[in-house]
């Protein structure tokens, strides 16, 4: 039975890519990341791994980061606690047209991804064993792609052009609703305001909750006061720690 859940999974996740990739878009995006691709290896190792059976809780962030997901496959990426605490270290290739400032070097980028070990960090804290985390609760993303400008510079997908945004949105809550309906969790949670808005829009008539926990970034004044805690009430107060 959890190889039939992850192998749904990992089915869910090979269309995703390949419908994103059909994609098109214009400046002042000129550089377009796809991990579900070259860093499969990373992605699919996560998925045998930790979509292998029915959760709790699914929680959402909103795409990759350059130094998380981007380097290693893994939503919210952080390196040493990817390889150590989730258990995923594979070989990362190259995307095709790789950004001279972005450069992916998989598990030997030096750069640390903040977000994601805060995220992770404070789930190893609660849960000292990778397996007992995972045994009710899994980490995606809504959207799989990382987007730059010319001059490196992120772009979040919230930030692309309204046709983009349709389309690039329709592939994307289909995704989520199939991951939704393999891996039946009673709570979806938007890590970040953006994730919960997708999730209430793509998930809507479907039997889940939705929730948010206040998101990691180091960009966020709020996460900067001591997001772990900020981020255990709130799920205290949801009822789900």
């Amino acid at each position: 039975m959890s190889e039939a859940i992850s192998d749904q999974v990992i089915e869910a996740a090979q269309a995703l890519s390949s419908a994103v990739d059909a994609l098109s878009f214009t400046p002042p995006t000129t550089h377009i990341y796809n991990p579900l691709t070259y860093a499969w290896a990373g992605h699919r190792s996560y998925l045998q791994q930790h979509a292998n059976s029915k959760k709790k809780v699914i929680f959402m962030g909103m795409n990759p980061g350059p130094f998380g997901m981007a380097q290693c496959g893994v939503p919210f990426g952080e390196l040493e606690l990817v390889r150590d605490w989730v258990g995923v270290y594979e070989l990362i290739m190259k995307p095709a047209n790789e950004h001279p400032k972005r450069l992916i070097e998989g598990f030997a980028c030096p750069r640390s991804e903040v977000s994601g070990r805060r995220l992770w960090g404070l789930f190893k804290e609660m849960y000292p064993e990778a397996v007992d985390f995972f045994a009710n609760h899994f980490v995606a993303n809504y959207c799989p792609l990382v987007f730059m400008e010319e001059s490196g510079k992120n772009r979040t997908p919230d930030k692309l052009p309204a046709a983009e945004v349709e389309a690039l949105y329709a592939i994307c809550d289909e995704h989520l609703r199939k991951l939704v309906e393999i891996l039946e969790p009673e709570w979806v949670i938007g890590v970040g305001a953006f994730a919960e808005g997708r999730a209430k829009i793509a998930l809507k008539g479907m039997d889940v909750k939705i929730g948010k926990v206040l998101h990691p970034s180091p960009a966020s004044p709020a996460a900067n006061r001591g997001w772990g805690e900020q981020a255990t009430k709130q799920l205290q107060a949801l009822g789900i720690w």
